[in-house]
């Protein structure tokens, strides 16, 4: 699960580079924009994976029902993501209107935005049923399947970058339809491995009842809101980039290649995590979630000091990698220190989400998310403001460390209440 995760920020990364040596800054500014609507509403949407990844892992632990169930988590949560695929490509038009307001950029950066915008937004379907299957198979445990759908998905993403934009020259929207061809791509794989493991149990109406939908509305719209906090909190840091002129926009672009690499890095640890107290909830056990979440603290904090000790002797070449603008390279490279810090502040949410995830408790999910956005990183920014673009990222460090703080203690709560809570 780890290696699944690494390989996922390869998508963005490639993006960023072949951008990076194209023959303006505003390019990559404009399609960073691009990225970071569309992504917006996907991070947002993650609470498809996030619940089918705790209800998969609970229904693999539980020994009388555990295929019918794991089938019944897989087409509702197939068809809950359908919709909302449908909702954001006949929107599309007002979404990235919205968008463009709020980053409030040049014509130039503008018209870049559109051409990648309408491009990338018609893999709407297949990045959000992709969310499903990556959280129903890491669910099922089946993370070696994962591995290879997210490899076959980032080279066939790269070669068609370096293919659409280098030989055929489509410029910025040549990137983006790299990325939707690779998005189909994996879709395709991840439904001929999940239908594999449920072998043909077909969907039945009683799983689309009301019942049924109030269970499945409580548990996301809870991570819809957790979710809906935490990309204001990222949103922010970007369109607030972007108001303070065209290098700091594609300064924070660099620089959010490299959280994403620390999120997804930590996360595949916080995914298995999250699989494997699933199932010891499905299971009743108690204890196993205690062992499962102590182990996954440890791994999780030898990879943040693993990552800090990266960008601490390579950030200038991950920088080099990404731009080879001087003037941007110079700027970026003013941050590193921050990029240093951040895997050791933040890895703690990373694990705590997953533990939380597992267990289906997305109340508390929301609640320390909200505490943390409006109760930490809003005061930091306001605080710090007079150091401009930096204050963005000092208020994202000090949100991300309290998420985790938050997070722990309310687990410390959790696992001090009595066995029915299971």
């Amino acid at each position: 699960m780890i290696l699944a995760n690494i390989t996922t920020p390869l998508l963005g990364l490639v993006d960023t580079a072949v951008m990076g040596h194209m023959d303006s800054s505003a390019m990559l500014a404009g399609a960073s924009i691009g990225t970071l609507i569309l992504t917006q509403i996907y991070w947002v949407c993650g609470f498809l994976r996030m619940s089918a990844t705790g209800l998969s892992a609970q229904a693999k632990g539980d020994k009388h029902n555990s295929k019918i169930m794991s089938a019944k988590t897989l087409w509702q949560t197939a068809a809950i993501g359908l919709l909302l695929a449908a909702g954001i490509v006949l929107l599309q038009v007002p979404i990235l209107s919205a968008g463009q307001f709020l980053a409030d950029t040049t014509n130039e950066v503008a018209h870049y935005t559109a051409s990648y915008f309408y491009a990338r937004v018609w893999g709407a379907p297949a990045a959000m049923l992709n969310l499903v299957l990556i959280g129903w198979l890491v669910g099922q445990q089946k993370t070696k399947s994962v591995l290879w759908i997210q490899v076959v998905g980032n080279v066939l993403n790269a070669a068609l970058d370096m293919l659409f934009v280098f030989v055929f020259d489509m410029g910025v929207a040549g990137v983006a339809w790299a990325s939707v061809m690779a998005e189909y791509t994996m879709m395709g794989f991840g439904f001929v491995v999940a239908f594999r493991q449920i072998r043909g149990i077909q969907p039945a109406l009683s799983w689309f009842n009301s019942a049924a939908r109030k269970v499945l509305f409580k548990l996301n719209s809870n991570i819809l809101l957790r979710n809906l906090a935490l990309q204001l909190c990222l949103a922010f840091l970007t369109l607030q980039g972007a108001r303070m002129g065209e290098t700091a926009a594609a300064v924070n672009a660099i620089l959010m290649q490299f959280f994403v690499l620390i999120a997804l890095g930590l996360d595949g640890i916080a995914q298995a995590v999250e699989a494997l107290i699933g199932e010891a909830k499905g299971a009743k056990d108690k204890t196993g979630v205690l062992q499962h979440t102590q182990r996954g603290l440890f791994w999780s904090s030898c990879f943040a000091i693993g990552y800090a000790l990266l960008f601490y002797l390579a950030g200038h070449g991950i920088i080099a990698l990404l731009t080879d603008l001087p003037p941007l390279r110079q700027a970026a490279e003013l941050y590193l220190p921050l990029m240093v810090l951040l895997p050791l502040l933040a890895h703690w949410c990373f694990l705590f989400d997953g533990v939380f995830v597992g267990l289906t408790r997305s109340k508390e999910m929301r609640n320390t998310m909200l505490i943390s956005a409006f109760g930490v990183y809003f005061p930091v920014w306001w605080l710090t403001s007079d150091a401009g673009n930096k204050a963005l990222w000092y208020g994202l460090l000090a949100f991300l460390f309290a998420r985790g703080v938050t997070l722990g203690y309310s687990f410390y709560r959790f696992i001090r209440q009595d066995d029915n809570v299971f």
